[in-house]
């Protein structure tokens, strides 16, 4: 298959709101030559990255929007739009390569008004971009919505913000501190000729100047070295791992924080990881597998704990709950084109939910981390200020100096070029156990603040 065909069949998939591009281009690269996979992947991924700026220049240069049935030559569009402005395919080839890809639609009416469309953005599409300036989503490429949470919540950095998510991610690798120190392992990727270096705030981080097969890093079959995003390594390091504890991993997949605490912590007695779909702990397992490392798995869901609880306290909880993901918009720029603003109350009630069903589990003296790779205060410090006002026993613990933005609850990391993604943290000890059915004062037992 064409690689701009298969790309614009993932994206069509995505744009009429049945998947995302991490269900839907997979499908297609198996039908695509290995030599045009990385292809196939460059202009799914940077024409979700722009859609939003492809999309108003799009819209100038067609007559009338397409229909809802046509979103495969809508897809096909803003992948030859995404080729003559943002690559180095020669225009001829990007033109001809991708009105050429019509035939396989099957709607031979759309073969005319793409070679008309794409040969007038070739002629004009830098000035009509800058005729569209004016407007924020077109200027940032980020739909409205978004753009209108961020600048509300990020007066100061929101521009930043969205150069980051527009940026193509770094990569980063976690060392395995079991298997030797961090120094030790730069040396060796400078003696393999990889450029490296110590990331800022994670103690077992390294950032490569370039991205790379990770079976060009040296024991990465070892499982000396995973690839892990800075700002989701600090969840182990903030956890305050001890000897002996027995650790809750919630919504655990695809389990690079469940194996960074058993590399970080060797005396755990146990790590319990649990996650809503059988199909992602396989995923969990493998990472496990490959770092010679245990941990009980479960298929469930958090809140139902009287389905998969066995009454015995957690000392450590790590709750990376289910999110927008608008702090790793970069890795996933598909984000840009399946989250709605009706999305987020929804998230922030299930977050809400998360954290009121596993607080019981949490013994009087514990610790529980909430993170989430989320930007939106509404998922983040508005969750933990709720779930303290309702919660006598909760109290929240400060966070280490250092690192992201200080809120009114826990900490923001927004991404950074370069850098650590979009995260939020916040730590909860829990002082004292609330008794069912009872609230106010009178619930309150054990430790007192």
């Amino acid at each position: 298959m064409n690689p701009r065909l298969a790309a614009a069949r993932a994206l069509s998939v995505v744009l009429s709101g049945k998947a995302s591009l991490g269900s839907s281009l997979p499908e297609v690269l198996g039908k695509v030559d290995a030599r045009d996979r990385g292809l196939t992947q460059e202009l799914a991924f940077g024409t979700a990255r722009w859609q939003p700026r492809l999309a108003g220049l799009a819209a100038k240069l067609l007559q009338k929007p397409f229909k809802a049935a046509d979103h495969d030559v809508e897809a096909l569009l803003l992948v030859g739009l995404y080729q003559l402005l943002h690559t180095r395919i020669p225009a001829h080839a990007a033109i001809g390569e991708t009105v050429g890809c019509v035939d396989k639609l099957k709607k031979p009416w759309a073969k005319g008004l793409l070679n008309a469309v794409l040969r007038r953005a070739q002629r004009e599409g830098e000035a009509l971009l800058a005729e569209l300036e004016h407007d924020p989503v077109i200027r940032v490429a980020h739909p409205r919505w978004l753009q209108k949470a961020l600048k509300a919540h990020w007066p100061d950095q929101w521009e930043a913000v969205c150069a980051a998510n527009n940026a193509h991610p770094p990569m980063m690798l976690r060392v395995n501190r079991r298997q030797g120190s961090r120094e030790q392992y730069l040396a060796e990727l400078q003696a393999a000729g990889i450029e490296a270096f110590a990331c800022d705030f994670s103690e077992d981080g390294i950032r490569l100047a370039s991205p790379c097969d990770v079976q060009q890093l040296p024991g990465f079959a070892d499982g000396r070295v995973s690839v892990q995003d800075e700002a989701a390594q600090l969840a182990a390091g903030l956890l305050d791992l001890g000897p002996g504890q027995r650790v809750l991993d919630a919504c655990c997949a695809p389990g690079g924080k469940t194996c960074h605490l058993l590399e970080r912590e060797p005396q755990l007695a146990e790590v319990v990881a649990l996650d809503l779909e059988p199909k992602r702990l396989a995923r969990v397992q493998e990472n496990l597998d490959r770092l010679q490392l245990s941990a009980h798995l479960l298929a469930a869901d958090a809140r139902a704990t009287e389905q998969w609880w066995d009454g015995k306290p957690f000392q450590r909880i790590l709750l990376d709950a289910p999110c927008s993901a608008t702090g790793v918009i970069r890795r996933h720029p598909d984000i840009k084109l399946t989250r709605q603003a009706d999305d987020i109350p929804p998230l922030a009630a299930l977050q809400s939910e998360l954290l009121d069903a596993l607080w019981p589990t949490l013994e009087v003296g514990g610790v529980l981390l909430y993170a989430t790779c989320s930007v939106l205060p509404t998922e983040n410090r508005e969750v933990i200020a709720a779930f303290l006002a309702r919660t006598p026993g909760a109290r929240e613990l400060d966070l280490p100096a250092g690192f992201g933005v200080t809120q009114p609850h826990g900490r923001q990391l927004l991404p950074q070029i370069d850098g650590h993604d979009g995260f939020y943290y916040a730590k909860l000890i829990k002082i004292a156990a609330q008794s069912r059915g009872v609230s106010g004062a009178n619930a309150v037992s054990g430790v007192q603040s």
